[in-house]
């Protein structure tokens, strides 16, 4: 068990464990791919967690694993994932019907293909009050126009009787929003929630958000590679490279001092305000598809500025480790960014070399 479990246990039973997730695609005639590659959390109620990274680092398939949302075809999964303690993994059909929408719930990255175009959207919000919550017709329809009000979407009666072509792509993330909250679940695992909504309705959306986790104690999984909205929302932050883990920590940890050369770009590449006018970006050189294997070495050696011939070698016949780096953080790493130690009195805010 990692630390990054440990801690989640520490001050309560996690609503959700993840224990070495992998997902492996297989084709015929082609070689098969590891999305994700021994991938280890744990949520405790009312927390928030961030998986980050770019895109195809293995965030999205994740969490389709968790939800049991990918086709049985073509996909090996194994490890472990349990919701309150049940197994998730190899769990019938029925059995996790019955708990999405009511124990956990999802918020996908494209509305538009994930509300039914022919229902209109007070038919596809209200259907999850009958399965779930047994209302009346009529509680049930207020109980909707009240969920589309609440995520910010104008004359929200009137929307029911809409289709979603007849909604902007920002109102159709909200109905999408409205729909996971519906149960107010125990789990709330959100994909990029925020994507298409301006800057206003996005403070609106992870403010209801943070709500819903204080309120109900939801434990709640921000997917995204926006670092302002983990800023914003997350305790802790697992960033993802190549589909491992590979750096864990407290959100103010994170920022103030990234450890992992991955983690230092990603937050080196965002614009800042304090920066002077003409200031360029310093973005990460290459894409995410320079990885090499990891049981080559370290995934993101060829992009790192920090790499060292060691860090092309595997350790032991196996892959680089992730390891405790200090209270409450894990590094996947043989050469981290360094800092200068602080003065006394001062908080860590270090540059990285």
């Amino acid at each position: 068990m990692t630390s990054a479990m440990t801690s989640a246990m520490a001050g309560a039973v996690p609503v959700l464990e993840v224990e070495e997730l992998a997902v492996t695609f297989t084709r015929r005639g082609e070689a098969s791919t590891r999305a994700v590659d021994g991938v280890s959390f744990a949520v405790a109620p009312g927390e928030t967690i961030g998986l980050v990274g770019e895109s195809g680092c293995g965030k999205s398939v994740t969490s389709l694993a968790v939800m049991g949302l990918l086709p049985r075809r073509g996909v090996e999964v194994s490890g472990s994932v349990r919701l309150d303690g049940e197994e998730l993994l190899g769990a019938s059909d029925r059995t996790l019907r019955k708990l999405r929408g009511a124990d956990m719930a999802m918020v996908f990255q494209d509305p538009l293909s994930s509300l039914n175009p022919t229902v209109t959207i007070g038919t596809q919000v209200t259907e999850v009050l009958y399965e779930h919550r047994h209302m009346a017709k009529k509680d049930a329809v207020a109980e909707a126009t009240d969920l589309l009000d609440r995520v910010g979407i104008p004359d929200p009666a009137r929307r029911l009787g809409e289709y979603p072509h007849q909604l902007s792509g920002g109102m159709r993330q909200r109905a999408l929003i409205a729909m996971a909250l519906a149960c107010s679940p125990r789990l709330l695992i959100a994909d990029e929630p925020t994507t298409a909504l301006d800057v206003t309705i996005q403070a609106q959306i992870l403010e209801l958000l943070r709500e819903l986790v204080l309120g109900s104690g939801t434990a709640l999984v921000m997917i995204t590679h926006d670092l302002g909205v983990v800023a914003g929302l997350c305790d802790r932050v697992h960033v993802m490279y190549a589909g491992k883990i590979i750096e864990t920590a407290d959100r103010h940890d994170l920022f103030a001092r990234p450890r992992q050369p991955y983690t230092g770009g990603l937050l080196a590449s965002v614009p800042r305000l304090d920066a002077g006018r003409g200031t360029p970006l310093t973005p990460i050189r290459g894409s995410a598809r320079d990885a090499i294997p990891w049981a080559e070495g370290c995934a993101f050696a060829p992009r790192c500025d920090n790499a060292e011939d060691d860090c092309l070698t595997e350790v032991s016949g196996s892959t680089v480790p992730l390891e405790y780096d200090g209270p409450g953080r894990e590094l996947r790493c043989r050469h981290p960014l360094q800092y200068p130690p602080a003065a006394a009195g001062a908080t860590a805010s270090g540059v990285p070399r």
